[in-house]
C-alpha cells in the first residue's frame, strides 16, 4: 500500500478490501479534482473527514443491512457521509420522512424528531451514497467524476466478503446496482424510491423493515432496532 493510501482514515476492514481501489488512476484524479475544486473556492459536501462516514461507522465485518442512496444532501449542515441521514439539529429531509412514516406502519416505531441515522450504521446498516461528495446547492455536481467506480466496488465487496445481507434497493438508481449483488446468498427488496413523488406508489406498505429483520433472525443475526434514541 502507498503512503498516500495509508494516510487515509478508514476502517482497517474496508482499507483492506479496498487497497487496490484506492491505487487505480481514477482515485488519484478524483483527489486531485476535489482539492481544485476547493482551491476554486467551491464548498463541498460532507466535510472531508465525513467523506468515508459510511464505512467507518460500519466495518466491513459487522454489515447487515445495505441501504443505497445517490449522493449527498447539497445544503449547508446536512451532509455526514449516510445516505438519506442529516446531521442533528438539521430538519428531517421529505424522503427521510416517509421512510418514518413506513417504519411506523410496518413496525408501530414512533416517527423520530430527528433526521440522523447514525444508530442504525453503528449497528450495521451501510447507508452508502453512489457519490460521497457533492458541491453545495449543486445536487448531482460529482455524480461522474469517479465515485461511481469506487461504490461500485465498495457493493462488490460487501456483497462477495459478507453472507446473508439485506440489500434495500429504493428507486431506479439504486435498483441499478442490482448486478453487482450475489443474490444467490443475499436478501434484496426493491421498491420505488421513498421521495415524496413516488412513496405512495409503493414505498408505504412494502414491508422492507419487518422482512428485513425476518431475514437476520432466520440466519441467526439479530435484528436490527430501528428505533432512533434522541441526539
Amino acid at each position: 500500500m502507498s503512503a498516500e493510501v495509508d494516510r487515509i482514515k478508514l476502517e482497517p476492514g474496508w482499507k483492506e478490501a479496498l487497497r487496490e481501489e484506492f491505487e487505480q488512476p481514477y482515485m488519484r484524479e478524483l483527489g486531485e479534482f476535489l482539492r481544485g475544486e476547493k482551491a476554486a473556492g467551491k464548498v463541498i459536501f460532507p466535510p472531508g473527514p465525513l467523506i468515508f462516514n459510511a464505512l467507518n461507522l460500519t466495518p466491513l465485518a459487522q454489515v447487515k443491512v445495505v441501504i443505497l442512496g445517490q449522493d449527498p444532501y447539497h445544503g449547508a449542515g446536512q451532509a455526514h457521509g449516510l445516505c438519506f441521514s442529516v446531521q442533528p439539529g438539521m430538519p428531517t429531509p421529505p424522503s427521510l420522512l416517509n421512510i418514518y412514516k413506513e417504519l411506523k406502519r410496518d413496525l408501530n416505531i414512533d416517527i423520530a424528531q430527528h433526521g440522523c441515522l447514525q444508530h442504525w450504521a453503528e449497528q450495521g446498516v451501510l447507508l452508502l451514497n453512489t457519490a460521497l461528495t457533492v458541491e453545495q446547492a449543486n445536487a448531482g455536481a460529482h455524480a461522474k467524476v469517479g465515485w461511481q467506480h469506487f461504490t461500485d466496488r465498495v457493493i462488490e465487496e460487501v456483497s462477495a466478503r459478507r453472507e446473508h445481507l439485506v440489500f434495500l434497493l429504493w428507486g431506479a438508481h439504486a435498483q441499478g446496482k442490482e448486478k453487482l449483488i450475489d443474490a444467490t446468498k443475499h436478501l434484496v427488496l426493491k421498491s420505488v424510491h421513498p421521495s415524496p413523488l413516488s412513496a405512495y406508489r409503493g414505498f408505504i406498505g412494502n414491508g422492507h423493515f419487518s422482512r428485513t429483520n425476518k431475514f437476520l433472525q432466520q440466519n441467526g443475526q439479530t435484528a436490527i432496532d430501528w428505533r432512533l434514541p434522541a441526539v
